[in-house]
């Protein structure tokens, strides 16, 4: 089965080669890490690695955030075993770096063997611990194969991609089988696992890292800020915003100008390679722009747009806002992280396309913590919501409340693993 999933992967690879190198090319998207995709490992791994490391998998920043503190945890709780992090995107990268080290973190290899053996034989890993739904064949045979527990942690099983690993259950349950721990978000994820292949005595409820994930109230840049915007002015942050929000976010805001003038608007674009497009969309509508990569830190700002064009400073940017509004969901992309909102206290608005937070989301709405609107009603209900000063606060108040009753998470992870990095591999589920 390896050998037809590592051929039919050569093949896919070779026909979207032409692809990958328009990518390039026109964005240099993927060409950072190309040389770690294939198996190269850095010297700064080389220097840093020692038999029996914790590899920990967190796909992109949002996953980055997720384990940030499961991450610190381990490395506190383990210091005989170095915590190596891997992502598969160049976002995900930047903020790992920032946060763990750059000796520690590096891209994921492309699941062949030549690849992933090449990582092994440096790290020679005690543990693999998959943030969400990560199951690369390869990776988990050979992980296996050399002996090492595999636990996969905050995993989740999407509306959109259940029915494709469904109609795969012959070839996933097998795949999912190389790993012994299971550590769902939610009851509806484990009945999934168990549904697509995952064996059920393996799978456990622990509950969403992503209410764990510290504030970032504090950073620099939100003192700079503070300062630079008017007392007077209403805040509104709409983050991770995909191709197609942005028009319809700076009609809004236009709408606002009209009876909030010194209202600011902060997008921070989803993906980088957005960011020169989102800047042109708002001149092309001629409200006044400000980029934070060019933003001195003094200039004070009213009645415009600040474009965040950077990676990892929208968490502690949400501190400021009256109102914020998560991207992905006017869309049907599937939405982003809300919390990163809620444990400011802050209003938070969506679309209707949240599947990818569908647990969340639920929360937040039956407390009447969360407002979901359609791209043809964002207007009046962005207008009545800063308009509605104790609406607005109460609604800050419940997410809150909520971000801090579901806290907990990687405590009960941080248990869980504990058995699998015991010498005795009797221990092993």
């Amino acid at each position: 089965m390896y050998i037809l999933y590592s051929v039919l992967l050569v093949c896919v690879l070779a026909l979207s080669l032409p692809w990958w190198i328009f990518q390039m090319l026109r964005s240099g998207k993927y060409r950072a890490g190309l040389s770690e995709r294939l198996g190269v490992v850095p010297e700064r791994l080389r220097k840093a690695a020692r038999p029996g490391a914790i590899w920990v998998h967190a796909v992109s920043v949002g996953e980055v955030l997720a384990i940030t503190n499961l991450v610190r945890e381990l490395q506190a709780a383990y210091p005989e075993h170095e915590v190596f992090v891997s992502t598969v995107t160049q976002t995900g990268q930047y903020l790992a770096r920032g946060r763990f080290g750059e000796e520690k973190v590096f891209f994921l290899p492309i699941d062949l063997g030549f690849a992933v053996r090449a990582y092994l034989g440096v790290l020679q890993p005690r543990l693999l611990v998959l943030a969400e739904t990560e199951f690369w064949p390869n990776l988990l045979y050979l992980m296996k194969k050399r002996g090492a527990a595999i636990a996969a942690v905050n995993a989740r099983v999407s509306d959109r991609s259940f029915p494709r690993y469904r109609r795969f259950r012959w070839f996933f349950s097998r795949v999912l089988s190389r790993i012994d721990l299971f550590l769902a978000q939610t009851e509806e994820d484990a009945q999934r696992l168990v549904a697509i292949g995952a064996p059920q005595e393996r799978v456990r409820v622990s509950g969403n890292l992503k209410f764990d994930v510290p504030s970032g109230a504090s950073s620099p840049l939100v003192d700079d800020l503070r300062r630079a915007i008017s007392g007077e002015s209403q805040v509104i942050v709409c983050g991770s915003t995909s191709e197609g929000e942005e028009e319809v976010l700076l009609r809004a805001f236009q709408d606002c100008l009209r009876q909030h003038p010194v209202a600011v608007m902060v997008i921070a674009p989803r993906h980088p390679e957005r960011f020169d497009k989102v800047a042109s969309l708002v001149e092309s509508c001629r409200l006044p722009v400000l980029r934070r990569s060019a933003w001195n830190g003094t200039r004070k700002m009213s009645g415009c747009v600040f474009l965040l064009d950077s990676v990892g400073e929208l968490a502690s940017v949400y501190a400021l806002a009256h109102v914020a509004f998560v991207g992905g969901s006017l869309v049907p992309t599937g939405g982003h992280n809300i919390l990163e909102p809620a444990q400011h206290g802050v209003a938070v608005m969506t679309g209707p396309y949240t599947f990818n937070f569908r647990e969340i989301v639920q929360i937040f709405a039956r407390n009447e913590a969360l407002k979901t609107v359609a791209a043809p009603n964002l207007s009046p209900e962005l207008l009545q919501l800063l308009q509605d000063e104790t609406g607005r606060k109460r609604m800050g108040s419940r997410a809150r409340e909520l971000f801090t009753q579901y806290a907990g998470a990687t405590q009960r992870t941080l248990e869980a693993l504990q058995p699998l990095l015991k010498k005795d591999e009797t221990s092993l589920p």
